[in-house]
């Protein structure tokens, strides 16, 4: 089995490279190529799906069609991508242009008559075959800033039409546009012990290991002693020619004695798998110190495909009379690699062995659903909710549940459930079941029957019930009530302090009207060219906000208009 293994690992990446076309593809951009963002890199709670591409700290840049199809897909929302297409083309792959400012004026066109049809910003189509035809090098869009973007950039995907993988874009070309000379950069080694009574160099917790430069080009760790089960972890980087930011790694491999032990390389995942960044990653250690340091060893198996590892998942097992070697090598997609050779030297232990502690908390199975209750709260974790057979805190304080910290992560959502028969009957549709951060409370989406609130989240911690009677706000930068607005847009802010802003409409002279909503500034912008809604003189405006519980705000106001130039 260990030999099948291996053979897969190694033999994987050079078929992959044979099936995926080389030159049917062309740049989405029309200037020099630099990555801010690549293929598989760690990102918060996710793998990277694709690159980012800069667009010299500006938004407006012509983004083309990279190759002959139809847009498939268009998706306008505040959130992720934010103005995002989809190209889906003739060889069985789709290419995802995300970010966008807006798109070009005939893709334009389609977008504002669905939004105007539904009277909603966000939308989600999916155009006919023969609706939005492209050729390569057409001009589909122009770059942007929106969605969760922290800055101007395209972000680029491509993904097998059928199977909806993400494929790293390096497959189809790419590596002969976006040059890479430079060696991967490891920042830190580290050595875990695994089980409770495994040592390294004497201690029970995990140690940094230095490294030097051999004469050879690799480097070579410094000794370290260890009995029981270890394991690796690495945080590390990778840098393209010509562009200086820290991108992530292709590919890790560690070998024990020659053995392949586990490794990983970014060729292609689903997209249900991406959370499982959380399990390869030392997740306690990111959530005390933001450092991702990615583990070479897994305490127990679990679905993420793109990790090849042997029976013992990565771990390296030190009996006594025993020494080994470890080799890592961590590579980019274009051969540039560095290996790091580890000597590991059986010791006796430092210390006697300890007892087997007794764990406290209730057990949650990564295999098994579980289900715990106290009182009038309830928790259900399904089965792989977990990545490990993991010892979890439940407590009820008063009207609080605790159900572990946010050093534990979870894959996939669990469901908490509050019964409160002391809420009157006429708070109950204000009521929802609120996260618990210091003073600080959380919505989440709650359902409801009778005296019964659940939620399903990702986020361990404290809950309680919460009520929001207050309505959002709205508000103007700019007084404009019986002014002549002469600018091509009209601005206001929306907020609400406690369950957040679910839905929002603008009317003008009694007709909705588009708002464009940006989180990041909380504010929603009417253009005036997208209707022909303004007339000359007065203007009246009517903004109405509700939050997640159904209160409302309504803002009413008038503006003169000319259209005359």
């Amino acid at each position: 089995m260990r030999f099948f293994l291996l053979l897969s690992f190694l033999y994987a990446p050079i078929y992959a490279q044979d099936v995926y076309p080389k030159d049917f593809f062309r740049s989405p951009l029309d200037i020099p190529l630099q990555l801010s963002g690549n293929f598989g890199e760690l990102r918060s709670n996710h793998f990277h799906a694709g690159f980012d591409f800069r667009t010299q700290q500006k938004e407006g840049l012509n983004i083309y069609a990279s190759g002959d199809g139809y847009i498939s897909r268009i998706k306008i929302s505040p959130y992720g991508y934010g103005k995002a297409i989809y190209i889906d083309h003739p060889n069985g792959f789709t290419t995802v242009y995300g970010h966008l400012k807006m798109g070009s004026a005939t893709v334009e066109k389609y977008i504002r008559e669905a939004q105007y049809k539904q009277e909603s910003f966000e939308v989600e189509l999916f155009p006919k075959p023969d609706e939005l035809k492209v050729a390569k090098g057409d001009i589909i869009a122009l770059s942007g800033n929106t969605g969760g973007s922290e800055g101007p950039h395209l972000h680029f995907e491509i993904r097998d039409t059928k199977s909806e993988k993400i494929i790293n874009p390096l497959f189809f070309g790419f590596d002969k546009i976006i040059l890479d000379n430079k060696k991967p950069v490891l920042q830190n080694l580290l050595a875990y012990p695994i089980d409770a009574n495994s040592e390294i160099n004497g201690a029970k917790v995990p140690v940094m290991v230095d490294i030097r430069l051999a004469e050879d080009g690799s480097y070579i760790a410094e000794k370290i002693t260890a009995n029981g089960r270890i394991g690796f972890g690495i945080s590390a980087y990778d840098k393209c020619d010509y562009s200086p930011g820290k991108n992530g790694v292709y590919k890790v491999e560690n070998y024990v004695n020659g053995q392949l032990s586990y490794g990983y390389e970014f060729n292609t995942f689903a997209f249900d798998e991406s959370r499982y960044i959380n399990a390869l990653i030392d997740y306690p250690r990111y959530r005390k110190t933001g450092q991702r340091v990615q583990r070479l060893f897994r305490r127990q198996s679990n679905d993420f495909s793109l990790i090849r590892t042997d029976e013992s998942n990565g771990a390296i097992l030190m009996d006594p009379n025993m020494n080994k070697v470890s080799r890592l090598e961590i590579s980019d997609f274009y051969g540039n690699n560095i290996v790091i050779n580890i000597p590991i030297e059986y010791a006796l232990p430092a210390t006697a062995a300890a007892a087997e502690a007794k764990s406290s908390g209730y057990l949650v199975s990564a295999t098994r659903d579980t289900n715990l209750e106290k009182g009038g709260f309830s928790v259900f974790v399904p089965a792989k909710s977990f990545y490990e057979d993991t010892f979890v805190n439940f407590e009820v304080d008063g009207n609080v549940m605790t159900f572990g910290n946010d050093d534990i992560p979870v894959h996939s959502s669990f469901n908490v459930t509050i019964d409160d028969r002391s809420i009157a009957e006429q708070d109950r549709e204000k009521t929802f079941v609120a996260s618990v951060n210091g003073s600080r409370l959380g919505y989440n989406s709650t359902k409801r029957k009778g005296s019964t609130f659940s939620t399903y989240t990702k986020n361990m911690g404290a809950f309680k019930l919460a009520k929001d009677v207050d309505a959002p706000k709205i508000t103007s930068p700019k007084k404009i009530e019986g002014k002549l607005v002469k600018e091509g847009s009209i601005s206001f802010t929306i907020s609400d302090a406690l369950s957040g802003i679910k839905d929002y409409k603008g009317y003008l002279n009694g007709k909705w009207v588009l708002f464009e909503f940006d989180y990041k500034s909380r504010r929603i912008t009417h253009w005036f060219s997208t209707s022909d809604h303004a007339v000359d003189g007065r203007n009246d405006l009517k903004l109405v906000v509700t939050d997640n519980v159904g209160n409302s705000a309504i803002f009413e106001t008038y503006f003169l208009r000319s259209q005359t130039p």
